[in-house]
């Protein structure tokens, strides 16, 4: 059965986007265990930003898990990508997801990879960013492995990125690039963008599905669009799916309701 989790963001730079809880971890850990949710998801700016001493203790106060911890910040803060055409930023950005899951990795929860895959393009080929984001995926895969943890990968909408917009390209990369111990995020707002038939995505997504983000189809909380849940639930029974439901959406009305909302969605479709 899967399991229920909820976005904190701790990235000032990040205000305005789709988290439902904003700065205050410990508000946030009790009222997502007051809603009856399983875990956290944590974007945070940098590993400076986490005692992961203080966020285990936090986590079994309210009995809660670490589902992921998202890498956003490295581009959304410090401007980095694991595509860039010039190599101390390749370098740097691996650098700072390798620190993101050495934090995550002792809470058991992977690291993210979304906005620092980049875009290809200008200085970079299409054949070059790609060669780019496989490797790293690869490495930074292998590096995760020590913590008994995968590095999450996800496929963005076409405004976001012009490598991976769909699940199947997405599996694609990873088997063509050899990344053993990395997983695809399939996130229900880029998917709505992208997928012509989204149950049909996540049936041919399969094993290689690792953590799913819970919204609707205009990035509010799942239930608030037009999003159908009763088929997407019936395909992740049909793959066994067993991981998180994470509900990256805007914090609409408030980061309250929000999460109200998400996890009455959620009990409805998905916890049978």
């Amino acid at each position: 059965m899967p399991l229920s989790s909820v976005t904190i963001s701790l990235v000032p730079e990040a205000r305005g986007g789709p988290f439902v809880f904003w700065d205050d971890l410990p508000a946030a850990c009790a009222a997502a265990q007051q809603l009856g949710f399983d875990a956290i998801e944590i974007f945070p700016p940098g590993p400076e930003a986490i005692d992961v001493a203080a966020v285990r203790q936090l986590l079994g106060e309210h009995q809660l898990q670490l589902a992921a911890m998202g890498t956003g910040a490295g581009w959304v803060k410090h401007r980095l990508h694991l595509t860039h055409a010039d190599p101390t930023i390749r370098t740097r950005a691996k650098d700072f997801i390798r620190s993101i899951i050495d934090t995550a990795g002792p809470l058991g929860a992977p690291a993210i990879i979304g906005s620092m895959q980049g875009r290809w393009g200008e200085d970079v080929s299409r054949e070059q960013g790609f060669a780019w984001l496989g490797e790293a995926l690869v490495e930074l895969g292998s590096y995760a492995r020590q913590y008994n943890v995968p590095l999450i990968y996800e496929p963005l909408n076409r405004y976001e990125t012009n490598y991976c917009t769909t699940v199947q390209q997405g599996v694609a990369l990873l088997q063509q690039a050899g990344a053993t111990n990395a997983l695809l995020l399939a996130d229900l707002f880029h998917m709505n963008i992208e997928e012509p038939d989204l149950p049909a995505a996540i049936r041919a997504g399969g094993g290689y599905i690792g953590h799913i983000h819970l919204v609707d189809s205009n990035r509010r909380p799942a239930g608030l669009g037009h999003l159908d849940f009763a088929p997407l639930a019936a395909a992740l029974r049909d793959i066994n799916y067993s991981r998180f439901l994470s509900a990256e959406a805007l914090p609409y009305p408030d980061s309250y309701a929000a999460a109200q909302q998400t996890i009455e969605t959620f009990n409805k479709f998905f916890k049978l």
